[in-house]
């Protein structure tokens, strides 16, 4: 499933394929009451829009909708229960995304970041100057791609997606420090012993999991209801 809502720059966005995705109407009829009522959103804020290539080569034009647009768009339609519960969940993440949006421009949250990167680094070096010579000489043919690998684990712990780590909130950035840098030591520890490549990961997995529930995440799909 899409994201409900997405920064870009300062703001926060849903669009009109989402909006219609979710409340089961067709996109046609979402695009429709957009254009015939251009002037009242036009005077909460400019709408923008995208052309969205389709599997048929064709293009659809999806309308990008801000807080206030969106909230009026939805009061055009039904009262059904999915629309009813997709106009809360809406609500909850224009409302999560604008305290990302105020945390994000924090010097705490900055620094997190920084710091995060640099443990980010030192796992890499570790894993390209211990882990993966150890894995080649157990057999590995694929041991270039064991950063991946890590990086993969990481994320998939917290249920986040490759290139979203911009977009989490001090919370999710500090945890992830936490587990790259548990990574890096469990390598270094099983690689002096000699332990294989294979069943470090697992420990690793493991650690992860276990960081995790300390650290009473949910999951980044079940926060943002994906």
């Amino acid at each position: 499933m899409n994201e409900l809502v997405v920064i870009k720059g300062n703001e926060a966005f849903t669009d009109s394929l989402i909006i219609a995705i979710e409340t089961e109407y067709d996109h046609a009829i979402i695009q429709r009451k957009i254009r015939d009522f251009m002037d009242e959103f036009e005077q909460l804020g400019k709408v923008g829009f995208e052309n969205r290539p389709l599997q048929s080569g064709q293009k659809q034009k999806i309308y990008n909708l801000n807080e206030p647009q969106a909230s009026f768009l939805l009061t055009m339609l039904d009262n059904r229960d999915r629309v009813r519960l997709f106009k809360l969940a809406l609500v909850k993440e224009f409302y999560r995304m604008r305290q990302f949006i105020h945390e994000r421009q924090t010097a705490e949250w900055h620094q997190s970041r920084l710091t995060g990167k640099k443990v980010r680094r030192d796992e890499t070096d570790v894993i390209l100057t211990k882990l993966i010579p150890l894995a080649e000489s157990q057999g590995s043919k694929n041991a270039g791609k064991l950063y991946l690998t890590y990086s993969k684990l990481v994320n998939s712990t917290l249920g986040i997606g490759a290139g979203q780590r911009n977009n989490l909130s001090l919370s999710y950035i500090d945890t992830i420090r936490f587990l790259e840098r548990a990574i890096e030591n469990i390598i270094l520890i099983e690689v002096n012993k000699g332990t294989h490549y294979k069943e470090i990961y697992q420990t690793c997995k493991a650690k992860c999991q276990i960081i995790k529930e300390l650290s009473f995440l949910p999951s980044f799909l079940e926060l943002t209801g994906k």
